[in-house]
Parts: C-alpha cells; structure tokens; sequence
C-alpha cells in the first residue's frame, strides 16, 4: 500500500521488439519513501523497464507518470541512473573527479558549457555521501570493482536527483564488497527514493521495503517479502526458497491443516 506521494505510477504499459511482446500490462506504483527491488529472469523485461521510464524505448500501450504528470524532460531530469558499470569505458584517461562531474551535464547550459563552482561543489558532495571522497583524484582505470559501483552511484547523485534508478549494480562484485554496497544503498534510501533491478533474490528481503517480480508481466508485492507463488509464476517453474543462516533451510508456505 503506497502511504506517500508517488514518484513513479505506471499503468498498463506494454513495450514490443518487432513482434515480440517484451512488456505487458504492466502496473507499478514506487512512493517516494521506498527502497524498491524489481526482480526476475534474464530476457524477462528488467532492462527494458527501465529504459521505458527513461523515455528510451517507444512504448505501445499505456502510460508512465513522474511526480504525478507525464513522464517528459522535466520529470525525468529529476532521475539519476546507474546502468551497469562494463557501459563504461574505465581505462578513459580522467580522474574520478571529472567522472562525477559528468553526472551534471544536465544541470548546464549545455554540453560544452564550462563546469561551474557550483558543479564542482556537487560532485565533491556526492563523493562525500558514498564514502569515496580520497578517490577523487585517482584515475578511474585503477579502481576495484566495487569502487566503480560507487563512483557511478556518485555520478548519479551529482545530479542532485530525487529518483535513483540502478541496473543490475552488483553483478561484478564479489560478496564482501557486496555487502558493503548494500548497506550504502539502505543509507542512501533515507535521503531518495531508489529502484534497483536485480536478478539476486537472495538480499532483496534484508535491504529492500517492497519488492515486485517481472518476467513479461509484473507481480507487485506490498512488502519486502517473497513468496513461492510470485517466484514460481515469475520464472515459470516450481522454486524453493532456501534462508541462509547458520543451517540452511527451506522457506515453505503452511499446509492446509495448519493453523
């Protein structure tokens, strides 16, 4: 149930490839305190989500609403987007600093518009609020892995958004890291509203406060629980749920004689 003002409703949304139907009748609803997770298979339309709220795929049905008006320029300059980080070329010869500086292009007068005090100010901030304030005049080429999620998080921010979107962002980092990047991301949901796409079920539940399966269609969950039903009818097979602590074990719904 959504208690805040929506950031992001959208209402029978159905995107095609040629012939093939990617999404279909598709309704989401994220409220500006949320820390919301979408999951589902590869091929099951996570990407292309995102790409429809970010007015890069035409759509064939339905609508995309931003702080509750169409979603246009205006409303989508509100959006900072983290895609996966191998889009970027990291052996770029610039320092992390003139990265997250990039995170304002659309905030200046233009693309070849001088940077101003206020912009160097901005991504300093972002750098600050993730935790890489020392990386600032390295050379993006000698980051780890999970440095380079932050800084493209960094360069997100910069943008002062109140929208973050994050494709996939641990797929290249090991566990430790991991961890770490998860508990950035829950402090950060204090401060903006976040949608991460995921394919790793496994953390959405400790991290996350609403989660949705999509796999084509989108099963809206109003908590940060996964069930058997919304797993198995996502993935299209019968899938157990198994709890990691100190014996693993599976998650099963009661049976019928149980009270």
């Amino acid at each position: 149930m959504i208690t805040s003002e929506p950031i992001l409703e959208i209402r029978d949304l159905q995107v095609s490839y040629g012939n093939m139907v990617i999404l279909d009748s598709v309704y989401l609803t994220i409220g500006r305190e949320d820390f919301y997770a979408v999951i589902g298979p590869n091929g099951g339309g996570k990407t292309t989500l995102i790409r429809a709220i970010l007015g890069l795929v035409p759509i064939d049905n339905g609508e995309i609403l931003l702080f509750s008006r169409p979603a246009d320029t205006e409303g989508r300059s509100q959006i900072g987007y983290v895609p996966q980080y191998h889009t970027f070329d990291f052996q770029f010869p610039i320092t992390v600093r003139e990265m997250v500086l990039t995170g304002r292009i659309g905030r200046r007068g233009g693309l070849f518009s001088r940077y101003s005090p206020a912009d160097y100010q901005a991504a300093d901030r972002a750098l600050s609020r993730i935790g890489a304030a020392s990386l600032a005049l390295r050379p993006i080429a000698d980051l780890s892995g999970g440095e380079r999620q932050r800084v493209l998080i960094a360069r997100a921010l910069a943008g002062e958004p109140e929208f973050l979107i994050l494709d996939e962002p641990t797929v290249f980092v090991d566990t430790p890291t991991e961890n770490q990047f998860y508990e950035l991301l829950t402090t950060l949901s204090h401060e903006v509203t976040i949608l991460m796409i995921t394919h790793d079920i496994g953390v959405v539940s400790r991290h996350v406060n609403r989660v949705a399966c999509l796999n084509r269609r989108l099963y809206q969950h109003e908590s940060e629980h996964l069930t058997a039903d919304m797993i198995s009818k996502t993935y299209g097979c019968p899938v157990d749920l198994i709890t990691h602590g100190e014996i693993p074990h599976r998650v099963l719904a009661k049976h019928e004689d149980e009270s």
